[in-house]
């Protein structure tokens, strides 16, 4: 079988490509100029320090190396029990964990809170009767005779004068029971209430 010329330059540019694509694929993948891993951390190990917990040597940072099983000293210690039993107590009052500790004088009341005597029982009042009837607003300050020998009573009321006998009203409310000589009898027709008014003597 014979190529032509044109065939001939079809494949050769084909097998340009494929080995263009295999270069690019295998430097992609980790082959050629590829980046080289990190390195792992390094392990750093250290023994139990001696010195005291919380402190540390000058211009050294500690480390905090935790605390282990094998650290704990499970030994019951009597040193300190003995030195926490010499305690004294020392407060300035009453010691509550003494029997023979002087007692607190507690001050005395002055007065008792409960009277003394036997106990009065309240007396039941009778509910309080209606209210007084209001004064009448007169003023009775003179007399006079009428022609036919009765007499007439001179009233004030606010700024008002007013010459009245028996049986006239006053300012509609007030009627004129009886007239004397040194008191006056009115009548407020608005409640029933009768009251004597005496004579104002300037």
């Amino acid at each position: 079988m014979k190529l032509t010329p044109d065939t001939q330059k079809k494949a050769a540019a084909v097998g340009v490509f494929v080995l263009l694509a295999a270069g690019i694929l295998y430097y992609q993948l980790g082959g050629g100029d590829s980046p080289a891993p990190h390195p792992a951390p390094p392990v750093i190990t250290s023994a139990p320090s001696t010195s005291r917990p919380g402190t540390a040597t000058k211009g050294a940072a500690a480390k905090s190396l935790g605390t282990t099983a094998a650290q704990l000293d499970p030994t019951l210690k009597m040193g300190p029990m003995l030195v926490t039993e010499r305690l004294v107590y020392s407060g300035t009052g009453r010691n509550i964990f003494s029997a023979t500790s002087a007692p607190v004088e507690i001050p005395k009341p002055v007065a008792s809170a409960r009277p003394k005597g036997p106990v009065v029982a309240p007396v039941n009042l009778p509910p309080p009767g209606p209210p007084p009837p209001p004064p009448i607003d007169l003023k009775f300050f003179g007399t006079a005779t009428s022609a036919n020998g009765g007499r007439q009573a001179f009233l004030l009321h606010g700024e008002d004068v007013f010459l009245a006998k028996d049986g006239d009203i006053v300012q509609r409310r007030y009627r004129i029971v009886s007239i004397a000589a040194s008191s006056l009898v009115v009548e407020d027709m608005s409640n029933n209430n009768r009251q004597t008014l005496p004579l104002i003597v300037h």
